[in-house]
């Protein structure tokens, strides 16, 4: 559904500008190959952009039904997932991971060596964890997990050597699975927060624990009752000419093709949930919507329910321990979130100080992006939900989330605050 910027309290004005920064700033001098922006209040749309090209290479326009890569936009997905199995009781936030994954029982911190990496002692280092890894450090990215491509320890070398990355990963899910077991943790679970592949695994137990493929879960618990036609962890043959073509910044300032082990365009070996997924703006503002209504979309009938609004109220809440802020307890270098003034839940960041960051916002909002730029926020103060798509890497290139977050909310001129 559409609506008039001024029926929700919306200055059409305000909105527009933001196709004129879009284009001026991104677009038109070659920084972004294309943008979608979709606003919407209190589940009506008040302002769509979409600007530039799907393919540099062909021409072919970015259009309102483009398919696009998400990447980490995949983790909020997971995390639903994940909480629709705590709600029908099969497992606890509080439940060690090694209850389902018994390999992972003895997991040690690690104090050195460097396990087989070239100039460091051959074994590993480690001590034990102070306590066992749970269920809600990999949703709130606490478990002691890292990504390789943080460069900074051996801990996530190790990663890169052996390739602990389900993009390329032969052997499934289990097979990442059981490479982690072979690696130490950075930290004593609970103690810090870093980045990482926490959400993958979550994705994995919800496999396990719903006793049917992760895919399939998505597809039938959550992407087919919402109406969300063209979200998956590829696309076919019948949707791969909507897939746009995702770009990194090459010699000379040029735009370039990314060329990666994973195409999108036909099944991972191992489905991931930390990153897996392309989407559409229209299905992810669904996702959104249906988040910002306490985990249900439509009413009466037509009510599609995810989770219930008790289980999405303790999502959206500041999980970090002691109430602290990612300011005071990351480890790792992030671009979805600014650090002060930021808590996070189960499975997206979350304002708790708007002065703190800096950024005009509400408390409560939360929200999170992906690799390729893109990214979503939703505001259940001003009962805002907004999607951002795009396809460019490095994320950490431009500070085009922040400056988006500032231009939608100077929109708002009928606050609810």
């Amino acid at each position: 559904m559409t609506a008039s910027p001024a029926s929700l309290g919306f200055c059409a004005q305000r909105l527009a500008r933001i196709d004129r920064f879009l284009a001026e700033k991104y677009i038109d001098n070659g920084k972004l190959p294309c943008a979608q922006l979709v606003v919407a209040r209190q589940g009506q749309v008040v302002h769509q952009s979409v600007l530039g090209k799907a393919s540099l290479e062909t021409g072919e326009p970015m259009r309102d039904d483009t398919i696009v890569r998400i990447y980490s936009m995949t983790k909020p997905i997971t995390s639903v997932a994940f909480m629709m199995l705590v709600e029908e009781g099969k497992v606890a936030l509080d439940d060690p991971v090694h209850r389902f994954i018994p390999a992972w029982r003895d997991l040690g911190v690690y104090v050195g060596g460097g396990g087989g990496l070239p100039g460091t002692p051959a074994g590993w280092l480690t001590r034990p964890t102070e306590g066992p890894m749970r269920m809600i450090d990999l949703l709130r990215h606490t478990s002691g997990l890292t990504y390789g491509f943080q460069n900074r320890t051996n801990v996530d070398a190790a990663y890169r050597l052996n390739k602990i990355d389900p993009f390329e990963q032969p052997e499934g899910l289990q097979g990442f699975v059981d490479a982690l077991a072979k690696v130490p943790l950075e930290f004593s679970p609970g103690t810090a927060w870093n980045y990482s592949v926490s959400t993958d695994v979550l994705g994995y137990l919800v496999g396990q624990i719903s006793g049917q493929p992760f895919e399939e879960f998505l597809q039938q618990r959550i992407f087919g009752p919402l109406g969300m036609v063209d979200t998956a962890f590829f696309a076919g043959d019948d949707k791969a000419a909507r897939l746009a073509e995702c770009y990194i910044l090459a010699s000379g300032g040029r735009l370039a093709p990314l060329v990666t082990p994973r195409d999108f365009r036909t099944p991972p070996k191992a489905p991931s949930g930390g990153g897996g997924l392309v989407s559409t703006a229209a299905d992810y503002l669904r996702f959104c919507e249906a988040m910002r209504c306490g985990g249900a979309l439509g009413t009466g009938p037509n009510e599609v329910r995810l989770l219930g609004p008790k289980t999405v109220a303790l999502m959206r809440a500041n999980h970090l321990p002691d109430g602290r802020d990612l300011a005071d307890i990351s480890l790792s270098m992030f671009t979805e979130a600014t650090y002060r003034g930021v808590g996070f839940g189960l499975g997206f960041a979350m304002t708790t100080d708007v002065a703190r960051t800096g950024v005009a916002g509400s408390v409560g909002e939360h929200w999170w992006g992906g690799a390729a730029s893109t990214a979503f926020w939703i505001d259940p103060v001003e009962e805002v939900s907004v999607v951002f798509l795009t396809q460019f890497m490095p994320s950490t290139m431009y500070p085009i989330r922040r400056e988006l977050r500032t231009m939608v909310n100077a929109a708002i001129v009928d606050s609810k605050a």
